[in-house]
């Protein structure tokens, strides 16, 4: 009998907890109710989901290569509960689609916030034509163990986002108008999720580092945000940024079978095509092996059509002149970027013949030149890189390609614009170059499995939860250690502006980080400790100035 009554009252106990937790958060916006889900972090911690939020109108149908739209009210209860779509791009057996303007939100439970949390509104790498803000590859599980908000977000991709014609059918940079969007969203809806909107950090990596410099420069995104984290991307490169990219169109209308002879029947006839077949056009813009140039779609410096326009001066222009909404900021690159590329040619004996052979066509591709100065520059750089000697299948060429790949796509166009910044911005500027290399890499040995040096995108490994690819870090060892170091720096500098330790974060106690001077360019190397430097790369990145010379 007294089985039964411990039985009835462990039932009562269960019910009673079921009744007094909701099966999952709901938020009530300006816009409406949004119903979400409940996720635990990687310390344990339980927090609240909201994902696939529509924070634009579907830019599908007449507002295909239109800028965003915006949502005045959600007409019924949002069920974010569940992963909303990646924006168009190349994908078997993933929610793909073109009704992709979609924002994710992470916070901690309601009880849990006695007061305004800081924002951190991540933009994701990619390319501008690849990956995604879903939870697969930008998840909440180690950022939320800190008490902030976490937001996430899609944006249009490829030549559906970023088809710039030069005229006033397509002025160009409609993912960065997406961006600005999802920050008005934010501004406008945040509070409701136990964010400051006071209080948001822009951060981003690769092409989100450049939207992020970019948004700092943009007069649409004045007032929306109020500190920037840019990580191996630079949109202050060799050049001057052009006003259109005409030749991507042109492109892309080939790829789809639509006529070239001028802007209106390449717009005309793009308009009719299926998203799918956008998505899956993306390798037949790559010129050489697989990923050559990986650079593609980008801003332009949109000419005025009446419109309003994102980007109305050259990035180099705006930072020299003052002409930006200069926030602190922290800027970093990997040591070793993308030096993995050179594998792929070096080991292929197709490929790296071809490079030995037509190295004068082949050089600006891979290494994204130019045509100014484009001869001199592919001399000198087999020159000094290569010792004038063609590629063999060794360590050696391995290591002297990867450094041209890594220099010429992010480590030059990165140092160009810290240094820019350091003179010119009234705000502070924080320098790392992030060294370490753990358990994984986005770059890994074919034959051993195990990371080889600090690729491009590894310092997001130890920032946000990635399971489309690795296992969640632990509760001890190195990786975990690394996990609360960055995830320390991130949480003081979206709190404070100023990355550097507080009585709350003994993980970094000890951390001096100054900030980045004309006179003093001190950089942090993030490795198993964090140590302090001078002048990142730049007797490598001498010949780079005097190849692309400009005014600081």
């Amino acid at each position: 009998m007294s089985v039964d009554i411990t039985a009835m009252i462990t039932i009562i106990i269960i019910m009673k907890a079921q009744v007094s937790k909701p099966q999952q958060p709901v938020t009530i916006t300006p816009l409406g109710e949004i119903r979400g889900a409940y996720n635990v972090t990687r310390r344990g911690r339980t927090f609240e989901s909201y994902r696939g939020i529509k924070y634009a109108q579907p830019p599908v149908g007449d507002l295909r290569f239109q800028p965003p739209q915006p949502i005045s009210q959600y007409s019924s209860p949002v069920d974010a509960s569940k992963e909303g779509p990646a924006c168009p791009l190349p994908a078997e057996n993933y929610y793909v689609d073109e009704d992709c303007l979609t924002i994710n939100v992470y916070t901690p439970l309601k009880n849990e916030r006695t007061k305004p949390l800081p924002v951190i509104f991540f933009i994701h790498p990619g390319g501008f034509y690849t990956m995604t803000g879903r939870s697969d590859l930008a998840g909440p599980n180690y950022l939320l163990d800190r008490d902030i908000v976490l937001v996430t977000i899609n944006y249009r991709l490829g030549s559906l986002g970023f088809m710039s014609t030069g005229d006033e059918l397509a002025p160009g940079n409609n993912g960065f108008k997406d961006q600005v969007m999802a920050l008005k969203w934010v501004q406008k809806n945040i509070a409701a999720f136990g964010g400051d909107p006071s209080k948001v950090t822009i951060a981003g990596c690769s092409a989100g580092s450049i939207s992020v410099m970019l948004l700092m420069i943009s007069p649409m995104s004045k007032g929306l945000f109020h500190r920037g984290i840019s990580m191996s991307g630079s949109p202050v490169t060799k050049v001057r940024t052009p006003t259109d990219m005409y030749d991507l169109a042109v492109k892309q209308a080939e790829l789809l079978n639509c006529p070239t002879n001028n802007s209106r029947v390449i717009y005309d006839c793009l308009k009719t095509k299926p998203w799918q077949d956008f998505a899956n056009s993306l390798p037949g813009f790559f010129e050489f092996g697989r990923f050559d140039p990986v650079g593609l779609w980008n801003a332009v410096v949109e000419k005025d059509f009446g419109q309003e326009r994102f980007l109305p001066i050259d990035p180099m222009d705006a930072i020299r002149e003052g002409k930006m909404h200069a926030v602190p900021w922290i800027v970093s690159q990997t040591e070793d970027e993308f030096y993995w590329f050179a594998y792929s040619v070096v080991t292929n004996d197709t490929l790296r013949n071809q490079m030995n052979a037509e190295w004068e066509r082949i050089a600006p591709i891979s290494f994204m030149l130019p045509t100014e100065n484009r001869a001199k520059a592919v001399k000198e750089l087999k020159r000094a890189y290569l010792d004038d000697k063609p590629l063999q299948n060794d360590q050696q060429s391995i290591d002297k390609l990867g450094r041209i790949y890594a220099d010429s796509i992010e480590a030059f166009p990165v140092n160009r614009v810290a240094n820019l910044m350091c003179r010119h911005s009234p705000q502070p500027v924080w320098y790392y170059e992030f060294s370490y290399v753990g358990n994984h890499s986005h770059y890994e040995d074919p034959k051993t499995g195990k990371p080889i040096k600090a690729a491009h995108h590894d310092d997001l490994i130890y920032l946000f939860s990635l399971p489309y690819r690795y296992p969640e870090i632990g509760l001890t060892g190195r990786d975990s250690l690394l996990v609360d170091r960055m995830t320390a720096i991130w949480y003081n500098f979206a709190r404070y502006g100023d990355p550097n330790p507080q009585p709350d974060t003994p993980e970094i106690s000890g951390l001096s980080w100054p900030t980045m001077k004309p006179d003093k360019r001190t950089y942090l190397r993030i490795d198993d400790q964090l140590t302090l430097h001078q002048n990142l790369f730049e007797d490598r990145l001498q010949l780079w100035e005097q190849l692309y010379p400009i005014e600081y």
